[in-house]
């Protein structure tokens, strides 16, 4: 019986967010786009996946997408004591995010915060407070450089890893989607559509899992992700795609492109970590700004000769 309840919640809740959320036509005057996140950010695929089919459906957009998500980071300055087994405090996005702002100048910030802020402890208020605070600090931050700020409700965290952590994640995510109707922002619902598929799955599949480890989605996670921020973006037609490869395989060379596109994020997202600076040991070191632009325009001329025969 409580299973069956929370199935029916979910699927009220996920209603709910899909047709309160109003599509998002991104401005003709935003050129730069910068996705601002933890671990899952710094993965890319679901950034990889977003720009690919953005790029397909609309082949003269000159927008730049581009992933400065950094592993373990948080918006709310807290981290576990041993975190990395004392190896380093979890980094905080204070201590870089003028500086990103500064080099990057975006015109359209993705703000992706919420599974590490809580540092994996049950729900505590004073906790919660810290990453209310900090995204409340960012949306500061974004305003005061008259960029546009999308919100994400943070990736789920698997009840089967820990119920409470998990429901940590739930009510950030709450209070989230309620900043779109006390402050007027836009928010795209990524967490409770995770969640609804992922318990539909585990009806059909005990075992089932998007994370292995409770926390990073592999492909099938970040195509959910990449999914509600194409419908958040109007991009009507990719409700019904089961996966990214089946979203772009209408179009002429969609493989080939996204590959291009993951290769292209990567090699400018290492670049922009070095350039800007953080304080995460442990990531493989960017190239040179000047080197790394070279390669992406090499990159980006194949991705234009492509897009230019890319029919759908």
């Amino acid at each position: 019986m409580i299973r069956l309840v929370l199935v029916f919640l979910l699927l009220v809740v996920s209603r709910f967010s899909a047709f309160s959320q109003e599509d998002y036509k991104i401005p003709a005057d935003v050129h730069r786009i910068v996705f601002l996140g933890n671990s899952i950010t710094y993965a890319g695929q679901y950034i990889s996946y977003v720009e690919t089919y953005y790029r397909l459906k609309h082949p003269d957009s000159d927008l730049d997408w581009i992933n400065v998500g950094l592993p373990s980071e948080t918006v709310s300055g807290l981290s576990e004591e041993n975190h990395a087994g004392g190896a380093f405090p979890r980094p905080d996005l204070h201590e870089r995010l003028d500086r990103v702002f500064e080099q990057l100048k975006p015109d359209l910030v993705f703000v992706n915060y919420g599974m590490n802020d809580g540092i994996y402890l049950p729900l505590d208020e004073e906790r919660f407070q810290k990453y209310k605070d900090g995204i409340n600090w960012l949306a500061g931050k974004i305003s005061e450089i008259d960029a546009e700020a999308i919100y994400l409700t943070p990736p789920i965290y698997d009840p089967k890893k820990g119920a409470a952590y998990a429901n940590v994640l739930d009510n950030y995510s709450d209070w989230l989607l309620s900043r779109s109707y006390t402050e007027q922002w836009k928010v795209i619902d990524i967490h409770w559509p995770m969640r609804k598929y992922l318990e539909d799955q585990r009806v059909l599949d005990s075992a089932f899992y998007l994370a292995k480890d409770g926390v990073h989605p592999g492909e099938v996670g970040h195509w959910l992700m990449a999914k509600e921020i194409l419908l958040g973006l109007g991009e009507s037609e990719v409700r019904d795609f089961a996966d990214i490869h089946e979203a772009i395989a209408s179009f002429a060379s969609g493989e080939e492109i996204l590959d291009l596109i993951s290769k292209q994020q990567a090699i400018l997202r290492d670049a922009w970590l070095r350039a800007t600076g953080h304080l995460r040991p442990g990531l493989a070191e960017g190239l040179p700004m000047e080197q790394a632009r070279q390669e992406s325009d090499s990159i980006e001329l194949k991705i234009q000769q492509l897009l230019g025969s890319s029919v759908q």
